[in-house]
């Protein structure tokens, strides 16, 4: 089962898709075959899990590789990617490599799974901004865990300085917009103002795959 944890080792890598909502499903169904088909075989491969936005216009997939040079050797397998090419029907919005640099609470390990509730906060900063973002984020993080339905907080800094996200696992998310309207979370609100642009979305995991990669891991 995918984990997300700050002992992880492994390599993150956050692809988001833009999509009509009537097109979504296509969308999930292509990258699913592209994972069946091709992906989970490769050297290197830990685990993809499959998000739909709750408002039909993004899917997201956060996988995982053993290290950067499996995931470079997998980009470039021009044999590979062209059992990929369906995908190129679709804009693809975002891809960034990153690493957890902020996990709450300190004892929580979060397993993916279809059926989670995530919200995805994306946040593009200059490279110059990015390590005070970081500090920050790890500063107001116990802010958003009052809520009572915050599972945990998982902050991950790109390796290219461009972006940090926010991967936040929820019991439910039909109270969600109160951590924007409520008072207590308005620290929530501000703290990111004049270092980064920010969005976000809500999602549910629908699919995950683990490759081989995963058994060494966890025999490691």
């Amino acid at each position: 089962m995918p984990t997300i944890a700050k002992n992880n080792h492994v390599l993150t890598v956050i692809i988001i898709f833009s999509v009509e909502p009537e097109r979504q499903q296509q969308l999930v169904d292509t990258i699913i075959e592209f994972l069946e088909t091709a992906v989970k075989h490769q050297p290197g491969f830990v685990s993809s899990s499959i998000h739909k936005s709750l408002d039909g216009v993004r899917v997201m997939n956060y996988a995982q590789w053993q290290s950067q040079s499996d995931y470079n050797a997998f980009i470039s397998n021009s044999q590979v990617q062209s059992l990929g090419a369906k995908l190129s029907k679709f804009q693809m919005l975002d891809a960034h490599v990153f690493e957890v640099v902020v996990s709450q609470p300190e004892d929580a390990t979060l397993n993916i799974a279809p059926g989670d509730l995530i919200h995805l906060a994306e946040f593009r900063v200059k490279p110059e901004n990015q390590q005070r973002l970081v500090e920050l984020e790890r500063e107001y993080v116990k802010v958003g865990l009052q809520h009572p339905d915050l599972i945990s907080a998982n902050f991950h800094r790109s390796l290219d300085g461009t972006r940090t996200m926010n991967y936040g696992q929820w019991q439910s998310l039909a109270d969600f917009e109160e951590l924007v309207k409520d008072p207590k979370y308005a620290p929530l609100n501000q703290y990111w103002r004049g270092l980064a642009e920010n969005e976000f979305h809500l999602y549910e995991v629908v699919f995950t795959a683990s490759g081989a990669a995963t058994e060494s891991l966890s025999a490691g």
